[in-house]
């Protein structure tokens, strides 16, 4: 991904910086994300492998690791898979079912994540795929022990809060920005 690929889209579908189309059924489950909960600043959605594998399972993220408790009461499963979406009414669903959570498990469909900085929102998104790739390998090898509901919730209340999200995130992109400098263009 480069910085060159994205776009600013008003909220009537209109393309307003970038060079790419824009993708119909992205523009509706963002939007309508947008339109309902105008905390967020910035949505991700992606069909990551991890995400999809997991999606698959059709439940939550288990507090299994650090990383993972950043999500501990604060995602949902979206378990309504009927297609791509195209229609209002099925991304309304899907705003719904976020309600005021940072994450989605979108059953069959991959993870959303939203932020109240575009970092924010990213590095919900990276990590979050990363947590399902842990606990996908992990289940692979045996029954995880999940962290206890008290220490999950402090952990949370550090690892998940907004100012953690952007700033691992920029710390990311710097390093990122420097390995590969096309990404800027």
């Amino acid at each position: 991904m480069r910085a060159s690929w994205l776009l600013l889209v008003h909220e009537n579908g209109e393309v307003l910086e970038g060079e790419r189309p824009l993708a119909p059924a992205a523009f509706a489950i963002h939007s309508v994300i947008h339109r309902m909960r105008p905390d967020v600043v910035a949505a991700v959605h992606m069909h990551s492998v991890y995400g999809r594998a997991f999606s698959t399972l059709g439940k939550l993220i288990d507090p299994l690791t650090q990383d993972a408790c950043a999500f501990y009461e604060d995602h949902v499963l979206f378990d309504s898979y009927a297609g791509p979406v195209f229609e209002i009414d099925e991304s309304e669903r899907i705003a719904r079912t976020l309600g005021g959570a940072k994450a989605a498990i979108l059953k069959s469909h991959g993870l959303l994540t939203v932020g109240q900085s575009v970092e924010e929102a990213a590095w919900w998104f990276i990590s979050m795929d990363d947590v399902c790739r842990v606990q996908l390998l992990a289940e692979a090898a045996g029954k995880p022990q999940p962290i206890d509901p008290a220490t999950a919730r402090r952990t949370a209340e550090v690892n998940g809060s907004p100012y953690a999200g952007r700033v691992v995130f920029e710390m990311l992109f710097e390093k990122l920005a420097g390995e590969q400098p096309d990404l800027l263009d």
